[in-house]
């Protein structure tokens, strides 16, 4: 990881002002099956200067790392982090609540969680209404901001690691490679055996249309 994009998000964060800066992002609104992973990490601006904060130097938004980056950085978040908090909504709650309802109130958590010491919360893209803690929503937020960024990657790396152990309870869907999302031999598999526990129902996908059909 040659590029240092984690200076210009750190310094969005600096510019705040504040001590502690909490971010929070999921990772798996899109998937067919498994969980929604909603992640919140709270920064210490104190505290991160000189070599506490050199791991942070290539953070980026995980959307744009390499699994094997992502695991580094996930590595350097858990070191640099004053705390982080994870929540994840099962695929039961998504087909209840809705995923935007049920993304909504993982996040509201999360920042709950972190506030105080939390002192300015940021989250990528959403306002959370009025039962959230104070917040700002930041579009493209997770490469702007290194609080945000750093949830990003929790958020993915925590939530691909849940897949690939449900990968051994159900080995017929290939969770370890898709993870959940819909490709071709994931909804071939649907199609043929039908949907697994842990497949959100209340998805609007083909191979479901099949299935009815």
């Amino acid at each position: 990881m040659a590029r240092r994009t984690g200076r210009k998000l750190l310094q969005f964060d600096r510019k705040l002002g504040v001590r502690f800066v909490a971010g929070a992002d999921e990772a798996g609104r899109g998937p067919l099956a498994g969980p929604l992973l909603v992640a919140g990490v709270l920064l210490d601006y104190a505290r991160l200067r000189d070599h506490r904060v050199r791991p942070l130097a290539c953070l980026n938004d995980s959307k744009q790392c390499s699994e094997a980056e992502r695991e580094a950085l996930f590595r350097a978040v858990v070191g640099c982090a004053e705390r982080i908090v994870v929540r994840a909504v099962s695929p039961a709650a998504i087909d209840r609540e809705g995923l935007h309802r049920s993304n909504l109130a993982g996040l509201r958590a999360v920042l709950a969680e972190l506030t105080p010491p939390a002192e300015a919360c940021l989250v990528d893209g959403f306002r959370l209404g009025p039962r959230a803690p104070e917040h700002r929503a930041v579009v493209d937020g997770d490469e702007k901001s290194a609080a945000i960024a750093a949830a990003s990657i929790v958020a993915k790396v925590v939530r691909d690691r849940m897949m690939r152990r449900l990968d051994a309870l159900y080995p017929v869907y290939g969770f370890r490679s898709h993870v959940g999302y819909i490709t071709p031999r994931h909804s071939a598999v649907v199609r043929e055996v039908g949907p697994s526990e842990i497949h959100r129902r209340s998805f609007q996908a083909l191979c479901y249309q099949d299935l009815v059909a």
